[in-house]
């Protein structure tokens, strides 16, 4: 039975519906549930249906469908996800406590812990090490404690100043997870961490001079981005992409991309117009906030809209089978790119004017130049020969 206010739900290709019977299969009780919703959808059963047969809420089988619909089989696990990956209680905490830091280097009344603890809803031990983990990123840290008066090392009645950690990364204080995180970035970057290298969260933390939390929410972030890989049962890995895998894939990316513009330019319309303007919207925010994984994400949004657009059912089943691989080899915006990400969200509403400008002759070459990774012809002379993310 078909639901009037829903879509026919796309005709699922033999390798989706293998990879959904894996899932199906799965131990973990989400995976599995995720997989048997989608192969119910794909019997063209409403969501309530679906619900009823499964024993789920309704909302939740349209939250896995349209999780499917945008990014096919791979939108099924928990990562990558929207927005930054990051507890936000503990990320409270470790603002507070550096800002606590700070007011009482001027003299003023240190809180106890166990005030700090009813405030933020944490227990007193994480709170305890949080003010450690921030007391010792202070240059010559001052003993200042919980709970009691303070002076500054060198006044009248100083107390003893504590020795700075020895080994950890010294760096400007900003939260913990972020320093983690920025530093573990730039090794992956730079290739200090080798593709396939694995992460421990104990062994970073150690490193560090940290508890888990800290590194644990900055490999959320790098799995967010596409940097690291996180394996149920296996660990956490940093991404390998094989340049012939990425090769082939950007072969046949060019070739969708620009039959789809050819078709839509001059054709695009309300809709479209207004999902594309939107995802231009999501990349020049995310730039603007250094959201790689948010850009990302955005990225890839544009452009299934420019294929959907074209309304070839065939092309949309295409571009939906090879949108994972897009994303783990780093076709599609590449999250080791160094050049600007405020140039290349520009350069995709250029891509957009050029679709509403009818001339497919302008708009095909456009768009397989932007596939092929040759963007950087139409980018701002500062962003260099090199500025494309596009792989």
């Amino acid at each position: 039975m078909t639901d009037p206010a829903l879509p026919a739900f796309p005709q699922l290709s033999a390798e989706d519906r293998e990879a959904l019977a894996d899932l199906a299969r799965r131990q973990q009780a989400g995976l599995r549930m995720r997989g048997r919703i989608v192969l119910a959808c794909a019997e063209q059963l409403t969501n309530t249906e679906v619900a009823q047969q499964l024993g789920v809420a309704p909302a939740t089988v349209a939250k896995w469908r349209e999780r499917y619909l945008r990014r096919g089989v791979a939108g099924l696990h928990d990562a990558p996800r929207s927005g930054r990956p990051r507890s936000t209680g503990r990320q409270e905490a470790e603002a507070r406590v550096a800002a606590v830091l700070e007011q009482a280097r001027a003299g003023a009344p240190v809180p106890s812990t166990r005030s700090l603890s009813d405030t933020l809803g944490l227990s007193q031990s994480t709170i305890a090490r949080i003010w450690r983990e921030q007391q010792a990123m202070l240059p010559d840290p001052p003993d200042v404690r919980p709970g009691g008066p303070h002076r500054e090392a060198g006044g009248e009645a100083a107390r003893t100043v504590a020795a700075p950690v020895p080994g950890p990364p010294r760096i400007p204080r900003q939260l913990l997870s972020d320093h983690v995180y920025t530093l573990l970035r730039d090794w992956i970057v730079g290739g200090r961490l080798a593709p396939g290298q694995r992460l421990v969260e104990s062994e970073i933390a150690r490193d560090f001079g940290t508890s888990q939390a800290p590194p644990r929410e900055a490999i959320k972030r790098l799995a967010y981005e596409g940097l690291v890989i996180s394996q149920p049962h296996r660990g956490t890995y940093v991404a390998r992409v094989s340049e012939r895998q990425a090769r082939d894939v950007r072969d046949i990316r060019v070739m969708f991309e620009e039959y789809a513009a050819r078709r839509v330019a001059g054709g695009l319309d309300a809709e479209h117009t207004r999902l594309l303007t939107e995802d231009v919207t999501r990349l020049r925010r995310a730039a603007a906030e250094d959201d790689i994984g948010a850009f990302r994400d955005a990225d890839m949004s544009f452009h299934r809209h420019v294929c959907e657009a074209a309304r070839n059912a065939a092309l949309i089943r295409l571009w939906r089978m090879i949108e994972s691989s897009l994303w783990d080899l780093h076709v599609l915006g590449d999250p080791r790119y160094a050049g600007s990400w405020g140039a290349m969200a520009e350069h995709h509403a250029e891509l957009l004017d050029v679709l509403r400008s009818g001339d497919p002759d302008v708009a095909g070459p456009m768009f397989a130049d932007h596939a092929a990774g040759e963007a950087a012809r139409y980018l701002p002379d500062t962003a260099g020969p090199a500025a494309a993310p596009e792989r």
